[in-house]
């Protein structure tokens, strides 16, 4: 069963796709393992941890187990998403969205994205034998939308606003052409991004960090983070939640109680395309998670995110803009207060490099 956080409303997984209120549905329970971990093979991508997955269906490329890097120079331990099959962090949730499409019988999965998250869903629909329709925007760089295509998707670009891409493709699954597997809205995706926590403790011998900081738009990586530092904290594998940092982009950062109106040059980050999000669907679970563990929110200029950039490139770490927001913002951090000398800080380096 899905229950809407906010009215209660309990639905069926196959439909439907949103609460008639208008809130995001979650599972009505986080399935939770019995005992402690054992030893895990490190074979089977996300399926490692099918215990705290809420679907019996497996589709897999090969993704997660990504590396923990130390990285002195930022006196933080970079967690390497961007080295998934696909570029990026969305492998996870693409895996268990997919996996959930086969489990109620959808034959065509339909997603919008700047490019990551529809990637994804095309590769994993792909290997899994379904049909994808993937909604772009108009000024989507052509290298994803190239390699979108190459997976037998069908492209549809949307002229307009990131939300005009979301209600095009919203019309569509509307109308009945297609399952949302919705990186923002379908839970099954939160249920992937959270194996990102389960990695994270397991290779650190269940032991979580102090600090835990990603980029945050639809908050699809921050939000299943702070489910699987949850979900191991019931299960009595770890014994706290790590504070959970979100970096937005400046123009674009509801989350960061910015005015939107730009930087201090007057200029909205449009570097960071990926996190682009005025809107959040999950705006109130964002802000709860920050509340639950103390976290917190800053918006980073496209100067930054320029410079930044260039510096994780000079280090070996070859990630795309809004990858480089995350370390970026951890100048600010600690400026503010929110992360102290000393402090353990694991940072997601969250999509590779075009």
């Amino acid at each position: 069963m899905r229950t809407c956080s906010v009215c209660d409303r309990e639905y069926p997984r196959a439909e439907p796709w949103r609460c008639s209120c208008g809130e995001p549905l979650d599972y009505a329970t986080q399935p939770l393992p019995d005992g402690r971990p054992g030893k895990f093979s490190r074979t089977s991508g996300v399926w490692d941890f099918a215990e705290f997955l809420p679907m019996d269906e497996r589709v897999s490329l090969g993704e997660g187990w990504t590396p923990l890097v130390d990285a002195p120079e930022w006196n933080a331990t970079f967690k390497l998403e961007y080295l998934h099959p696909t570029g990026s962090f969305k492998d996870r949730g693409a895996a268990t969205v997919i996996a959930e499409a086969l489990e109620v019988g959808a034959d065509r999965v339909l997603e919008d994205s700047s490019g990551n998250a529809g990637l994804a869903v095309a590769s994993y629909a792909a290997r899994a034998g379904l049909d994808a329709e993937i909604y772009v925007p108009a000024s989507a760089k052509d290298a994803k939308v190239r390699r979108i295509e190459r997976t037998g998707a069908d492209v549809v670009p949307v002229e307009g606003s990131r939300e005009a891409v979301t209600d095009a493709c919203i019309d569509a699954v509307e109308s009945g052409v297609g399952w949302y597997a919705s990186h923002a809205w379908n839970p099954a995706f939160f249920a992937g991004t959270a194996t990102a926590a389960y990695e994270i403790a397991a290779q650190r011998d269940w032991n979580v960090p102090d600090v835990v900081v990603t980029p945050l738009g639809h908050g699809t990586l921050f939000l299943g983070l702070y489910r699987g530092f949850r979900a191991l904290e019931q299960a009595g594998w770890t014994d706290t939640i790590p504070r959970i940092l979100g970096t937005q982009a400046v123009g674009y950062s509801p989350i960061a109680d910015e005015d939107g109106s730009g930087s201090d040059d007057g200029a909205a980050n449009d570097l960071a395309d990926g996190i682009h999000i005025r809107d959040p669907p999950r705006g109130r679970q964002i802000r709860h998670a920050i509340d639950e563990t103390d976290g917190a929110a800053v918006a980073v200029s496209a100067a930054a995110t320029a410079r930044e950039r260039d510096r994780l490139g000079a280090a070996g770490f070859h990630v795309e803009p809004t990858c480089a927001t995350a370390t970026a913002a951890l100048t600010q951090f600690r400026e503010r207060g929110e992360l102290q000398d000393g402090d353990d800080v694991v940072v997601a380096l969250t999509g590779r490099n075009d």
